[in-house]
């Protein structure tokens, strides 16, 4: 088991990173990172740049564990949106693997997304729901999306991972396997998110709803794994929220011993963090582990 941190730690622009983040970070006690940059237009991003901020991380002993796809409308029925997405994301591709990034991480988009800018596709929602992401059509198109894709990941040296949503095409491990295994390239797989596939009937039963996830994903299917909460709130009519690791009900220890069951280099990224929240949540796993009698690198 490794830790990654992510969230306000990082700038988000790739200019404005510099060695003290990266001294930060392992101040930290966290070996990884997923860095967002997604206020930069990739387009504009040099190889210069890109080579800085990787000689950093190797300075200070840091893996890239996640680098960000710029949130295109994969599924979007305009094909003119639809094709900038993709030509967008092949560049987050790019940049992705200069930074030597395990993946680069993506979801599906939504049709509540508007316009063909990333100004646009930020401002009216990625992850925002909308009743035709369910369709068989979204589907197609997400698969159609990724294929056009999984050349750049895989000529750039690194891989596309898929994160879902009960919101979004990609709503469970199912839609989630069949998917990768329709894109059919290596360079596809899925960041495992199990906090983001809970519904009322699993979210009391999250370590049943961890080990359903993964025998479906499989060791193959699943490069690494997004580290936060959930909690219920008292409120009708249902009321599912994140919070950070270790301040609700989800059941690490089943997550932490499913992922040490794939592989033990594989990363646990605390996403959407304040530095605070990276502090407590890895202490909290840091425990966690300790009882388990994992080991964290």
């Amino acid at each position: 088991m490794r830790l990654a941190a992510s969230g306000e730690v990082f700038p988000p622009h790739i200019a404005e990173f510099t060695a003290a983040h990266a001294s930060r970070v392992r101040e930290l006690g966290f070996t990884g990172c997923f860095t967002r940059f997604d206020l930069d237009d990739p387009f504009t991003t040099t190889e210069s740049e890109v080579r800085r901020v990787r000689a950093i991380l190797d300075d200070h002993g840091l893996e890239m564990v996640q680098a960000i796809g710029h949130r295109p409308p994969l599924i979007h029925p305009d094909d003119r949106v639809r094709q900038q997405g993709i030509r967008v994301f092949r560049r987050a591709l790019w940049i992705a693997g200069g930074l030597r990034a395990h993946s680069c991480h993506t979801g599906p988009g939504s049709l509540a997304q508007a316009g063909v800018t990333r100004a646009d596709w930020v401002r009216s929602g990625a992850w925002n729901p909308h009743p035709g992401n369910w369709d068989a059509a979204c589907v197609d198109r997400l698969i159609q999306s990724l294929r056009a894709c999984a050349s750049a990941a895989e000529d750039s040296g690194t891989r596309i991972g898929l994160e879902g949503h009960v919101l979004v095409t990609l709503d469970s491990a199912e839609t989630m396997r069949d998917v990768i295994d329709a894109v059919g390239s290596p360079a596809v797989g899925c960041d495992l998110d199990p906090v983001n596939w809970l519904r009322l009937e699993s979210v009391y039963r999250s370590g049943e709803a961890i080990d359903r996830m993964v025998e479906i994903l499989g060791p193959r299917r699943i490069f690494n794994a997004h580290s936060k909460d959930v909690i219920v709130q008292p409120r009708l009519v249902t009321h599912i929220e994140e919070c950070p690791t270790g301040q609700g009900i989800l059941d690490h220890d089943r997550l932490i011993l499913r992922m040490e069951d794939i592989g033990t280099e594989r990363y646990f990224v605390l996403e959407h963090a304040a530095e605070a929240d990276l502090i407590t949540g890895r202490a909290f796993l840091l425990a966690r582990a300790a009882a388990l009698g994992v080991r964290v690198w």
